[in-house]
């Protein structure tokens, strides 16, 4: 390969803590046999650092990971690197989830069980300048925003309230949550009681059912997220 076509290699940088999704992510890549250059990062701070380092033209970002989320990650990126596409590659089908991955950014959305089918497309799609989303997820945003279906209760929480009910659905305590965030114990109750208000709900077992009732899956750095990654 000459330099001339290094340079027009499509750096991919893939976000997920799991080091044996990475490693199937890059498996279904490279058996594209399309000219991208592939780096792995296992947090969203490498993330940034690598961004810091190098140019990108895309980053593959996982939603739930410890320490500094995907939305987060998303909304760093679109900041400070706004030419950097996003594409997001999360276990979570429910649309709440595609929602706020595009309105912190994201080009794209495919959910992980669907990621050897569609993966190469997605990336194709969104580093042609376009957007993605699977068919059947689309079809149900699209229902949500024009009224077609209610949205959620849920729909209302803030993306840190949002965490913080997922690692509640995930059994975790007070205490592991607030590590797991870097937050005080204190702010994750006033988070807790903040949902409790919008979602209606008088205590913990009643968000816990919530949460199972509408798929609110747990985050993958829980022990729930690594078995269902």
């Amino acid at each position: 390969m000459t330099s001339s076509d290094a340079q027009h290699r499509l750096g991919l940088l893939l976000v997920d803590d799991h080091t044996i999704v990475r490693e199937g992510l890059r498996r279904i890549l490279e058996a594209a046999a399309d000219p991208w250059q592939i780096t792995e990062a296992g947090s969203g701070f490498q993330a940034l650092e690598c961004l810091r380092r190098q140019p990108f033209g895309m980053a593959i970002v996982d939603l739930s990971m410890p320490g500094m989320n995907g939305l987060e990650l998303i909304k760093r990126i679109k900041s400070e690197y706004p030419q950097v596409m996003v594409l997001v590659l999360s276990m979570h089908a429910e649309e709440q989830y595609a929602l706020r991955s595009f309105s912190a950014g994201a080009n794209g959305y495919v959910t992980k069980d669907t990621a050897s089918a569609e993966l190469v497309a997605a990336v194709r799609k969104v580093a042609a300048g376009g957007a993605y989303v699977t068919t059947s997820l689309a079809e149900r945003v699209v229902q949500q925003l024009n009224g077609a279906t209610q949205a959620p209760r849920h729909a209302q929480l803030s993306d840190r309230e949002m965490e913080v009910l997922q690692r509640i659905v995930a059994g975790q305590r007070p205490t592991e949550i607030a590590a797991a965030l870097h937050l005080s114990v204190k702010t994750v109750s006033t988070h807790k009681s903040r949902i409790q208000d919008k979602l209606q709900l008088p205590n913990t077992a009643a968000l816990i059912r919530y949460g199972l009732e509408h798929q609110l899956g747990a985050p993958e750095d829980s022990d729930f997220g690594r078995r269902s990654s």
